[in-house]
């Protein structure tokens, strides 16, 4: 553990990264910006944009413009008033999704509070480009919390996404000082709904660890995942992405991810990635066959490869 007090709080071993800007992740990166997109990767500061996009070429698209109308204490996403909705944005999307050969991508959004339904008409038409240019790309969707509108969220939900993501990002004691706008409870709701709607996709949430709480605050909020019909949870290492967030309060060392990983899974999840560079959409690809092959075990009575081909086909008509 890392003291607190540490002006520097300089990084632990297991939190170095090695660069890795080969020509794949030069090539991404052009076509990213010619095709006027944003990434999370980017946005976000994520510490394996290396990783994703010249190891795995996978990539977490963030849809809605690059000005977020909430300004998160943990978020390095720029905040303001948005001017615009660019209606050509999911075509390109879905174009740059063709050309990267994804077999699973993941769409995420800033928050759009000053949008009626907070965008889920463009999350929707969104995944409808993808299917229509590469029905066999599975879709992961992480919207805001919508500020609770349902109707909304049946919009998005209208579309089928392969899974539905939503971040509580935090345990309940510490959201009000983490989030902005957004309530644990309003979060977990939003979940409950998913299944409510479409009880067979599955859904997903995270947890950051080192902002200051407890594990047991930490066992506390897979309960009320798990109570919430969640399926999938990932929990990584929050990092300050600059002076002016939230300051990390300790570092915590892979042996306690893993044990959280086994809680988690003992507890009931279908699957959980934990770790200090485990982000949202990390490995992403890697639970939505996870997430398909439930349908197995749930007396299907099929072949993994067979199920994972059911689940990707019954949403591309």
């Amino acid at each position: 553990m890392v003291n607190k007090n540490d002006e520097y709080l300089r990084k632990p071993e297991w939190l170095k990264i090695k660069l890795n800007t080969n020509k794949t992740y030069t090539g991404l990166k052009k076509m990213m910006r010619e095709e006027r997109l944003h990434t999370v990767c980017e946005e976000a500061k994520c510490p394996n944009i290396h990783e994703c996009w010249a190891v795995r070429k996978t990539a977490t698209f963030m849809i809605l413009g690059d000005l977020c109308t909430r300004g998160c204490r943990f978020c390095a996403v720029k905040t303001g008033l948005p001017t615009e909705l660019d209606w050509e944005e999911p075509e390109r999307v879905a174009r740059s999704v063709e050309v990267m050969g994804l077999r699973h991508c993941v769409i995420t959004a800033v928050a759009r509070d000053d949008l009626a339904d907070g965008g889920a008409a463009i999350f929707a038409e969104t995944i409808r480009a993808i299917r229509r240019r590469v029905p066999s790309c599975t879709v992961e969707v992480l919207p805001s919390d919508m500020k609770g509108d349902y109707e909304s969220l049946k919009t998005l939900m209208d579309a089928k996404p392969d899974i539905f993501n939503h971040n509580i990002e935090t345990v309940e004691r510490l959201t009000k000082r983490v989030r902005s706008k957004a309530t644990y409870q309003r979060s977990l709701e939003l979940l409950k709904r998913v299944k409510e709607i479409s009880p067979n996709t599955p859904t997903k949430s995270s947890i950051m660890v080192g902002l200051g709480e407890t594990k047991e605050e930490i066992i506390q909020a897979m309960d009320d995942l798990l109570a919430h019909n969640v399926d999938i949870m990932t929990i990584g290492q929050y990092l300050q992405p600059t002076k002016k967030h939230l300051k990390v309060e300790r570092y915590v060392h892979p042996d306690e991810f893993a044990e959280l990983k086994e809680i988690a899974l003992q507890k009931g999840f279908k699957h959980c990635e934990a770790g200090p560079l485990v982000r949202s959409s990390y490995h992403a690809d890697e639970q939505v066959n996870k997430a398909a092959r439930l349908r197995q075990m749930q007396g299907e009575n099929l072949e993994p490869d067979l199920v994972i081909s059911q689940y990707k086909s019954q949403f591309s008509n």
